[in-house]
């Protein structure tokens, strides 16, 4: 009975569970259980692994707060996913796939209607696993599917604002912004729902750039929010706007309000408001104490250790701004050690340190941070390209200051007395040999510490009955250890006298009591304690030093026109200019570093542009430069006589290949406006001239010269590039097998000077083209070198065919043309004209 019972029993929960389960069936009972089923089961789960994946998205993420910070954390990778493609986070998946799950198992769609009331929260949970997993497109189809289906749902204002956070992230700003302000003029929002549609109208303003329209609605969505998170970080991008707008009052407040969250939000926010506020607070005498401590407390307070970087650099600029130099670049560097992910906050700081070093004239350590700063820095970007601009503009300012340093000691060293000479190489000496001795001392103490640790050591382990293994050449390890170190320090040295001295057959050194230490013998010995090793290299011959002088003129000149037009540091230019019309220079480079000089102190606004002004119009009455200091108001470079309408002129006769009258003008031009910006334009058409006339060779010579004597204008770097990549390519002069090449020309030499002769052969070919109607053939005049020039009959698909059409003129009554003639492939013909090498041609 009781087993009959129980059967019973259990068949009928069985049929009733049977029957709930079907979503054809629209019951109270099919409903509850579908509905709870799906709430607590399915979605709950894709729900908490949806939390999981959005909250370590939004902990990976960092935000760059020199950029206006977006309202939501989440970082947008460049790689896209196509459509058919899964979910790339685990937990987004996750979510994903039990959305999916419950729409297909628990979905009760009877007579047109949704009769389970979780469904469209199932769907809402598809498209933000969608958005937050990058896959937008599906997220928005979600989005809409809710729309569409589910009207009365209460969950649809949520679903309109995700919609449009998605337009937002397919870069549809204007339709949201239509759909947004629709929906906060006609729907009724709760609270939260007001924030978010605000918030996301506010970040559709901040990417149309439309800043204070983004201001308006901030303010709504940080006032209707009850996320201590997002007041926080709403609040900090309403101070961004108002400081990209200029109101730095209203930013402050905005910060403040930041600031007064205290630990209610991140405490990131709270820091980087201080940081705001530092920027736009006004230093007056009266309160830069005050601002220091408020500063210094920051920077003391423990919590604020994970902030320090930035918090460091801002003092550094206060220490800056009061021309604290050395605190300044304490903190700099301070901030660099601590800042670990802020790689633009590490390139401000090794460029504010670079301009230190730069104002000091420090420019190989200014190179060395300007590097630095380089390696931090996005590529392609605008301060990026100023930076390396600067870099390599300081290049040149490294390598001149050089020259002019070295120069200048080697002819400091030439003008002194044989007695001068001895007493500064004897007090350098004399500084080497206590720099060793110190040096000898401090590795005497160091050896004498380690023999008395060895011998406590041995001590110890005779007392423990180790015996002679504590001794250190006993001790494979220590042994072995100490043979690696000696490699490393001195390499490997054979078992000789002397094994401290790599070369004994160059330098010999004299120990600090004056006894030689012999290294070998010969001629080539030297001692470095000898004062005549030095003085023996000052050079005597005056061509060297007049070569060392012109040298060390030039590198003035060149230095105060850097600082000039690419520094702007006028003080320095005049420095240079002034220091080499002191050095006597070439009478070439006088006139325009007066010139300069008097264009300095224009801008400088000092009394001394009047004087050099004087100085060229009393001494220089004749030059260019005086009339154009008598008639400012004329256009120089519209007169015909101007280096630039004289550049015009001799550039046609370039085109026009009059090379020999390109190249005279070109060299009278150089040597008529030496100095003059124009000057590098004429070298390299002179180069370009060059290489047409006498081939490789002197155009290689040709570029190196523009290289290396103008590396600042357009042209020296145009001539480095072409020698970098353009020479190598033509480099080689080997004529060419041209058995598979399919056009050929055929070449009559002449001396430039046989002009009847030429204009005789060119007239014959041009009537026998025209008689024969070989009209894809062709005739020109080519010039090969200084002397001589081709005719050149171009367009033969085969060399057979130039034979026989040169053999046709040859034998024709009508042209009898006997002149000797070449056929040559393309090919070889370029490369005669670039090596000049004809006489290579079999």
């Amino acid at each position: 009975m009781k087993k009959t019972l129980y059967i019973s029993v259990t068949l009928s929960v069985l049929g009733i569970l049977l029957f709930s389960c079907s979503t054809k069936k629209d019951t109270i009972i099919n409903r509850n259980f579908h509905a709870l089923t799906t709430k607590y089961n399915v979605l709950f789960n894709g729900k908490v692994a949806f939390e999981e994946g959005r909250e370590a998205l939004m902990n990976a993420y960092i935000d760059d707060y020199w950029e206006i910070l977006p309202i939501e954390r989440m970082e947008i990778l460049d790689d896209l996913t196509l459509p058919g493609e899964g979910g790339k986070n685990p937990n987004f998946k996750k979510a994903e796939e039990k959305a999916v799950k419950a729409i297909q198992k628990h979905s009760m769609e009877i007579g047109g209607r949704q009769r389970n009331p979780q469904m469209d929260e199932a769907y809402l949970l598809l498209g933000e696993a969608r958005y937050f997993d990058q896959r937008f497109i599906p997220a928005l189809e979600a989005f809409n599917y809710i729309l569409g289906e589910y009207p009365d749902s209460d969950k649809i204002n949520e679903a309109r604002i995700w919609r449009e956070k998605t337009h937002l992230r397919l870069e549809n700003e204007e339709y949201a912004i239509a759909n947004l302000k629709r929906i906060l003029r006609f729907e009724k929002l709760e609270d939260q729902e007001y924030a978010d549609a605000n918030a996301v109208l506010g970040q559709a303003y901040i990417n149309l750039k439309q800043k204070d329209s983004a201001v308006q609605v901030m303010k709504l969505a940080a006032a209707s929010t009850k996320k201590r998170e997002e007041q926080g970080r709403y609040n900090y991008i309403i101070g961004q706007l108002f400081n990209e707008l200029g109101y730095k009052d209203s930013a402050n407040i905005a910060f403040d309000k930041v600031i007064d969250l205290n630990r209610k939000s991140p405490r990131v926010y709270m820091i980087n408001a201080h940081i705001e506020k530092a920027k736009n607070f006004e230093v007056t005498p009266e309160n830069k104490e005050e601002f220091l401590e408020m500063l210094t407390d920051l920077a003391e307070d423990r919590e604020n250790r994970p902030f320090l970087d930035r918090i460091y650099r801002q003092l550094a600029e206060y220490h800056l701004e009061n021309d604290s130099l050395q605190l300044a670049e304490e903190y700099f560097n301070k901030s660099i050690k601590k800042a670990m992910q802020d790689r633009y906050l590490k390139a401000l700081d090794y460029e504010n340190i670079a301009a230190l070093r730069f104002d000091d004239a420090n420019y190989k350590d200014a190179g060395k941070y300007f590097d630095s700063t380089l390696l931090n820095l996005k590529k392609n970007t605008k301060k990026f390209r100023r930076i390396e601009k600067k870099r390599a503009n300081l290049e040149d300012v490294i390598k001149y200051e050089d020259i002019a340093y070295v120069n200048d000691s080697i002819l400091t060293l030439v003008e002194f007395s044989e007695e001068e000479r001895t007493t500064y190489f004897q007090k350098y000496i004399d500084k080497l040999k206590a720099e060793e001795a110190a040096q000898l001392e401090a590795e005497a103490q160091k050896n004498a510490v380690a023999s008395n640790n060895q011998f406590a050591n041995s001590r110890d382990n005779v007392r423990t009955g180790k015996g002679d293994d504590g001794f250190y050449f006993y001790n494979q390890t220590t042994a072995a250890y100490g043979k690696n170190e000696f490699r490393k320090k001195w390499g490997d040295r054979p078992l000789e006298d002397n094994w401290r001295l790599l070369n004994k057959q160059s330098v010999v050194k004299t120990n600090t009591r004056g006894e030689s230490q012999n290294a070998g013998s010969g001629e080539g010995e030297k001692d470095i304690y000898a004062v005549a090793f030095y003085t023996d290299k000052i050079p005597s011959d005056t061509k060297a030093i007049d070569s060392i002088s012109k040298e060390r003129n030039f590198a003035y000149y060149q230095l105060g026109l850097i600082y000039k037009e690419k520094f702007k540091e006028y003080q320095l230019a005049a420095n240079r200019l002034e220091q080499l019309l002191k050095n006597n220079p070439e009478e070439k480079l006088i006139l325009p570093s007066k010139y300069n000089l008097y264009k300095i102190y224009t801008l400088l606004e000092s009394s001394k542009a009047d004087d050099y002004k004087n100085d060229i119009l009393n001494n220089h009455g004749q030059s260019r430069y005086a009339q154009i200091l008598r008639n400012p108001q004329d256009v120089i470079a519209s007169d015909e006589n101007s280096p630039e309408s004289l550049y015009a002129k001799t550039y046609k006769k370039f085109v026009t290949e009059d090379f020999q009258g390109a190249l005279a003008d070109t060299e009278k031009y150089i040597r008529q406006f030496t100095g003059e910006e124009i000057v590098p334009k004429f070298e390299m058409l002179k180069a370009i001239t060059i290489a047409r006339l006498d081939g490789y060779p002197a155009y290689k010579k040709a570029l190196n010269f523009v290289a290396l004597n103008y590396p600042n204008d357009e042209e020296g770097k145009r001539a480095q590039e072409i020698i970098k990549n353009s020479l190598p390519k033509l480099q080689n002069n080997k004529l060419v097998n041209d058995d598979k090449s399919k056009n050929f020309k055929i070449l009559y030499k002449f001396n430039s000077q046989e002009v009847a002769a030429i204009e005789a052969i060119d007239k014959k070919i041009e009537e026998a083209l025209e008689e024969f109607g070989y009209r894809s053939l062709s005739v020109s005049q080519d010039i090969y070198t200084r002397n001589e020039l081709f005719v050149v009959i171009h367009g033969f698909k085969t060399k057979l065919a130039a034979v026989s059409f040169e053999n046709t003129l040859r034998t024709s009554p009508r042209y009898l043309i006997e002149n000797d003639y070449i056929v040559l492939s393309s090919e070889n013909y370029q490369i005669v004209q670039i090596h000049k090498n004809l006489n290579e041609v079999n």
